[in-house]
């Protein structure tokens, strides 16, 4: 099949980006079926990817089943596309998945490989979807056979590396492997939790707890695993820990985070720990100010979900890395919260004539300088929720106090230049009054910002 040029391709995507989302959906399960039946004729690759913005609105998109999506049923709950540097229990790369999947099929089970491959595309194609699980769960026991036994020792494992990659991809091989092996009871686990289950009920968690007892008994190896395929189809994922809890039978982190069911709140502060270094990775004045904020927003949900379910003790070890993340987090935002009024104001300049300072409308304000205005008026507006949690509130709040002053007072400079255009120049004014309006909106409300709009046509009126 012949490779799109870049016009051409660059007008694929400006077509298949903007269709509504029910109609991307319809379109892209007709190109992964034409995909599977070896459908020569499309650019599947390039006709999925113009899709995805669309399919991202329509959210309920369900992707048909290729063999590897059913090979992936036991672990899909623990992939991650995050970058890292060393090897996470319960996570698996997404990027090892071709790897792993073409050594199994090209050195490890070619021929039993190929007999599954061929099998369940024809029964997905037939929309036999139960038959082709049915056949998926049969190839698990013989793929995780061999993958266990390539991997049963440091030199078998050294060879691996060679075929993989890396290490890291080896890791991620024999964590497959494993839960291969447990793949019925993590289809039930699944089916019993489907995502995105809204709260963990008082029933449903007795459910996960007669799972783990069966799973500890016959694979004590798999059993972590349980609260961790929770956590990632629970919608607040720190409900997870209530399972250790009643395993373990203690409330504190100190006792919980010392068992093998410690693994769910590892992973948690390991979330926390990636969101923790990307907030400080973060310099003016380049950064995004809503990512900045939904970054911060993520880690207090995060760690006041965790503090939510468990009794977190200062001299534990959970509890130590959470006060010096918080601490971490709460530096930084201070920093921010102390520039913020500086960049707002910036934008609106003022000048000194006789008596106390007014606004300065003799020149343009510089865009950029109005950009990082309402970037940083975003932040502080965005962050007043939840700066409590992240030990920076103080500072938020004299940010927020200090800027709504000024902006209150700026306003009043330019409603009384709309009333004398030939004063001031009535470009320059009105781009500070639809400023203005635009930081009301953010700061204060859309009601106000309604308000002022008024305030302003009645000034030009009466001009």
């Amino acid at each position: 099949m012949a490779m799109l040029s870049a016009d051409k391709t660059g007008l694929l995507k400006a077509f298949l980006g903007g269709l509504p989302g029910h109609v991307a959906a319809r379109l892209a399960m007709a190109v992964e079926v034409d995909r599977l039946m070896d459908g020569q004729t499309l650019p599947h690759a390039e006709i999925l990817a113009s899709l995805r913005p669309a399919l991202r609105q329509e959210g309920q998109h369900k992707r048909p089943p290729t063999p590897l999506r059913l090979f992936c049923t036991p672990f899909e709950d623990i992939l991650t596309s995050l970058p890292r540097t060393a090897k996470q229990k319960a996570d698996i790369a997404r990027s090892s998945l071709e790897p792993i999947w073409t050594w199994i099929a090209g050195t490890l089970v070619p021929d039993q490989a190929s007999a599954f491959v061929h099998e369940t595309r024809a029964l997905v194609v037939a929309r036999k979807l139960d038959a082709a699980m049915e056949r998926t769960a049969a190839f698990w026991p013989v793929a995780a056979a061999a993958m266990q036994a390539a991997l049963a020792d440091a030199k078998d494992r050294k060879a691996a590396e060679d075929q993989l990659g890396d290490a890291l991809v080896v890791a991620d091989a024999r964590e497959i492997a494993l839960l291969l092996t447990a793949g019925p009871v993590i289809l039930n686990l699944q089916a019993m939790l489907p995502s995105p289950v809204p709260c963990l009920t008082e029933p449903l968690l007795w459910d996960l707890r007669a799972v783990y007892d069966r799973v500890v008994q016959d694979q004590p190896d798999v059993a972590p695993y349980i609260a961790v395929i929770a956590m990632n189809r629970l919608a607040r994922p720190c409900e997870a820990l209530r399972l250790p809890l009643q395993v373990t039978r203690h409330t504190d982190d100190t006792l919980i985070s010392k068992t093998d069911m410690g693994l769910v709140g590892e992973i948690l502060f390991a979330r926390m720990e990636a969101l923790k270094n990307a907030i400080q990775m973060t310099r003016h004045p380049l950064f995004d100010p809503d990512m900045l904020a939904e970054q911060v927003k993520s880690f207090t949900d995060l760690s006041s979900g965790i503090t939510k379910e468990i009794e977190i003790k200062r001299e534990g070890e959970w509890g130590k890395r959470l006060l010096a993340d918080r601490a971490g987090i709460g530096k930084v935002m201070d920093n921010f919260m102390d520039r913020a009024p500086r960049e707002v104001l910036a934008a609106l300049p003022l000048m000194r004539a006789s008596g106390p300072k007014t606004a300065d409308f003799s020149r343009p304000v510089a865009d950029e300088k109005v950009q990082m205005a309402l970037g940083y008026a975003r932040l502080v507006a965005n962050c007043r929720k939840f700066a409590a949690a992240a030990s920076f509130a103080a500072r938020q709040q004299g940010a927020q106090d200090e800027i709504c002053t000024e902006v209150r007072r700026y306003v009043e400079d330019v409603i009384r230049a709309l009333r004398d255009p030939e004063k001031f120049k009535p470009q320059i004014v009105q781009a500070q009054f639809e400023l203005c309006v635009t930081l009301t909106e953010v700061l204060f409300s859309g009601g106000e910002a309604e308000l002022l709009r008024r305030r302003g046509r009645a000034a030009q009126a009466a001009a």
